[in-house]
């Protein structure tokens, strides 16, 4: 789906990618850019260096780990705005821990941000779509979605979640004839801040400028998987064709996958 006179919905839109993407889509015309982002300071300097780009845009302080803020402020943009045509579900957070060291809250909330509110916002405006049969979804997951890896084993575990619900409702959009496109984005580390400290052996860290590229030209073309850089048919089919200990083997020796987390630390 094409950017031009449309609405567009980024959560986490006041840093990293979420950021880039959203004056990507001013930039190609949108109509309408809405952000929706924990951090209200953020959102502001990010309109402000903006809204000579072009289109309006519009900034939303949302916790989206609560169910009721999203309900809540969905209304206000159905009511205020009108209907979302693209939703970029892109907000996240890690932990960065072995699994034995996480607290309760840390799993809940990671499940919540990374998995469970992508779900409840597709949801709350994925009936418009419907209506008038035509919307783009894109859903930022991870390759640690694809990959496990230590370090990462609540973190992976929501963004298997997206990616297994992300291709699962673009399945069920086509089983219904709707013109609703589905991308699922499965990137390796993207250099914003938020995973510093990762050391990668062989794969590059993603530059986040090139990346929104990619994943804006995506939604464009109406893909529906995309995965950076290595690709997500080489992943499946070196999982499909290796036993375990040879995939692990080349994960960890080759790639080095295995060890990217060890001296993690995280946004401050």
């Amino acid at each position: 789906m094409y950017f031009k006179n449309k609405t567009v919905l980024i959560t986490g839109g006041a840093s990293g990618i979420g950021k880039i993407m959203g004056r990507k889509s001013l930039e190609r015309g949108c109509k309408n850019l809405i952000i929706w982002d924990i951090d209200e300071l953020g959102s502001q300097k990010t309109k402000d260096e903006f809204c000579k780009i072009g289109g309006e845009i519009f900034i939303f302080k949302v916790d989206i780990s609560n169910v009721d803020e999203i309900r809540i402020n969905a209304q206000k943009v159905r009511t205020e705005i009108g209907k979302v045509d693209i939703l970029i579900n892109n907000a996240g957070i890690v932990v960065g821990k072995y699994f034995h060291e996480h607290t309760h809250e840390q799993i809940q909330k990671s499940m919540q941000i990374n998995a469970n509110a992508a779900m409840h916002l597709t949801l709350e405006f994925l009936a418009e779509m419907m209506k008038e049969n035509s919307g783009a979804v894109c859903n930022i997951a991870s390759s640690a979605g694809l990959i496990s890896n230590p370090k990462m084993s609540v973190y992976a575990a929501s963004k298997w979640s997206v990616v297994g619900w992300s291709d699962s409702l673009r399945l069920e959009m086509e089983q219904l004839g709707k013109n609703i496109s589905l991308t699922t984005i499965m990137p390796f580390y993207i250099n914003t801040g938020m995973f510093d400290g990762v050391k990668s052996k062989l794969l590059p860290i993603l530059e986040p400028e090139k990346t929104s590229e990619k994943i804006i030209t995506a939604i464009e073309s109406k893909r529906k998987m995309l995965a950076m850089p290595l690709p997500y048919w080489f992943i499946r089919f070196s999982q499909g064709i290796l036993p375990l200990p040879a995939f692990d083997w080349v994960m960890k020796n080759i790639f080095g996958i295995y060890d990217t987390m060890k001296e993690f630390k995280g946004r401050n």
